[in-house]
């Protein structure tokens, strides 16, 4: 008996050993979908309430709990629960007065960082109406397509450093009947809605105002591929946000933590992961207008930050500082984002410390996700069994010169065996859904793929490429078909093209991205072919594309050819000119950069091509 215990002691013992040596994988897994299951019984519970809960009432339960503790630091002023619930009441209560909004109403915000897009947006939803999330990085036209793409949009809510942008388009939006208020002084046309907030009484906004949104009502339009006139605003219901606010419990962020936000709120990641993640686990959040690589690591050690989020180009441009002796002096144990690459990953960690770094994979309107759990170099997720479970996925073989799916001799798509690249496809079903982009069928369609495995089936095309190693571990490839990202931008490159074919000279245009050594992302380049006997104006389409396009979505290289190469299927075949890149070497096209300084495209020379290899032209 004394030997059978000793034996089980021992084994208690190494136990932990063994599991280390030979199923390393083992407790990353069981702690994360401990805290996943958690998250997904939590979810399910609040999505059978009835009356429905949303988002915005657990905004509410934690202003209750934790009225004092600080939800916004910005510059200097520091906003606790209670604060940002009265202040939301108040512009509630101005929004009924001013312009009548009703749940069910859209409004439109066109606000950079700061307290007052949060303050909004919980009015909003205390309301009861959907809120389009508007870049503020769009101008003239485009910003007035981006408001009509969500029709029935009645109000848009700008802030005072927008104050210009607004004003080129307030005309036409007051034609449409649209109610533009500022977060400032009032102006010629715009009506002030922070002093109709001061007049107005911090009286909560009723529940049941409220009370008949369901599930699938539209909770908020986030801009995705709209570079230009073509916008698209993926829908997101309550349901989604709500299930957003489990993805921070899920990898252990809890109230104590204080979370850094750099991040646009109007996307994706700063949106949903950022602020609504701080709703959900009650966090303070640091806010900042902009991403500073000077000021990062003294504004996280100043509040304290545990918790921050990044794209790839942020960890690059904080390794690219200037080495500190207090480079791991922080509080930081946990950055999660996306867009990491491996050798920025490893750089990133020897320099500033061994802090955890959750890399994900999501996309704004699609219906799955993978999360890097354990940390591992270069994945953007692990599938697990509970996705198996909950989401049917794939990845299959595709065509990157036809652009589409490959199809066996029964029209069926073939699953790739890992280690191999492959499209990532998820089944839509009622538990992963699809809902699209807001009145805009067509580009909904585009992005199903019908008779997937069987007849009848659909999938959501995520036209993405990946790869699945042993372990079960996803690395991102490449993006297909007509996006690419850039400054943690997508682009567009139909809508790219579309503008420079409005151009007199250009007959035909074909936008790409190419790599650039040591950026994130691919950079745009257009092969443009001329029409007969046009000469190419520089400086003219310099001045067009600055007028029309943000400058992510700029072309920065333009490749004038004589005629365009075409696939069989007539589209045009861009993989030779996307590995040809921007090496003015690598053929006797002429080619012409981009400059800023000048002000005009200039051609690309040998000695210009080294300066951007070395980085001493900024990109």
């Amino acid at each position: 008996m004394l030997l059978l215990l000793v034996l089980l002691l021992l084994l208690l013992l190494v136990s932990p050993l063994l599991l280390r040596r030979f199923s390393p994988l083992l407790w990353p897994d069981l702690l994360y979908h401990a805290r996943l299951l958690r998250a997904l019984l939590r979810f399910e519970s609040r999505r059978r309430r009835r009356p429905v809960f949303l988002p915005v009432d657990r905004f509410l339960q934690q202003a209750e709990a934790r009225p004092h503790k600080p939800f916004i630091v910005f510059e200097g002023q520091t906003l606790t629960y209670r604060d940002a619930d009265r202040e939301s009441n108040r512009i509630a209560n101005a929004l009924l007065r001013e312009c009548g909004m009703r749940a069910g109403d859209t409004a439109a915000l066109f606000i950079t960082n700061q307290p007052a897009f949060i303050l909004c947006w919980i009015a909003l939803a205390k309301l009861g109406c959907a809120c389009a999330l508007l870049n503020t990085s769009i101008r003239d036209d485009s910003l007035i397509r981006s408001f009509r793409c969500c029709r029935g949009a009645k109000v848009l809510i700008a802030s005072a450093d927008l104050q210009a942008a607004v004003q080129q388009v307030c005309v036409p939006l007051q034609q449409d009947g649209v109610c533009v208020l500022m977060m400032g002084m009032e102006c010629s046309g715009m009506r002030s809605l922070s002093r109709a907030a001061q007049e107005s009484s911090d009286t909560a906004v009723p529940a049941a105002v409220r009370a008949h949104l369901t599930n699938n009502t539209p909770a908020v339009y986030i801009y995705t591929s709209g570079t230009t006139g073509l916008p698209k605003a993926a829908v997101i219901t309550q349901t989604r946000l709500l299930a957003s606010l489990a993805v921070l419990p899920s990898i252990g962020v809890t109230h104590t933590d204080v979370l850094y936000v750099t991040l646009p709120l109007y996307h994706t990641a700063g949106f949903l992961i950022g602020f609504m993640g701080c709703v959900e686990t009650g966090s303070s959040m640091v806010l900042r207008r902009k991403f500073s690589a000077s000021r990062f690591w003294d504004e996280c050690r100043a509040h304290e930050v545990t918790v921050v989020q990044y794209i790839g180009e942020i960890l690059r441009y904080l390794c690219n500082t200037p080495q500190r002796a207090v480079d791991q002096h922080h509080a930081v144990r946990l950055a999660i984002g996306n867009g990491l690459r491996a050798d920025v990953w490893r750089e990133f960690l020897q320099r500033f410390g061994q802090m955890e770094v959750r890399e994900f994979y999501a996309s704004t309107e699609g219906n799955i996700g993978f999360l890097n759990y354990t940390g591992r170099l270069g994945a953007v997720g692990r599938v697990s069994f509970l996705h198996r479970m909950a989401v049917h996925y794939a990845l299959i073989q595709f065509d990157t010169e036809r652009e589409e799916p490959v199809r066996d001799s029964s029209g069926r798509c073939v699953e790739v065996p890992k280690g191999q690249t492959g499209l990532l496809v998820s089944q839509i079903t009622h538990m992963a859904p699809f809902v699209g982009y807001a009145h805009d069928e067509q580009q909904t369609e585009r992005k199903r793929l019908r008779d997937v495995f069987r007849r009848g089936d659909v999938y959501f095309n995520s036209g993405d490429l990946m790869r699945m190693d042993q372990d079960n571990f996803l690395y991102f490839i490449d993006r297909v078909g007509d996006t690419f990202r850039w400054k943690g931008e997508n682009v567009a490159t139909t809508e790219v093209s579309d503008v420079l074919s409005l151009l007199e000279c250009v007959a035909e245009a074909s936008v790409y991205g190419v790599c650039v050594p040591g950026h994130e992302g691919r950079i745009g380049m257009a092969a443009v072919k001329l029409k007969d006997g046009a000469e190419f104006e520089q400086k003219q389409v310099f001045e067009h594309v600055s007028r029309l396009l943000p400058a992510y979505a700029r072309p920065r290289f333009l490749r004038l050819q004589s005629s365009m190469e075409l696939t069989s299927t007539f589209k045009q075949l861009k993989l030779k000119l996307v590995e040809a890149g921007f090496n003015p070497s690598m053929t006797s096209d002429p080619i012409y950069f981009l400059c800023e300084r000048e002000q005009t495209y200039v051609t690309l020379t040998p000695n210009i091509y080294q300066q951007i290899l070395a980085h001493s032209i900024k990109l």
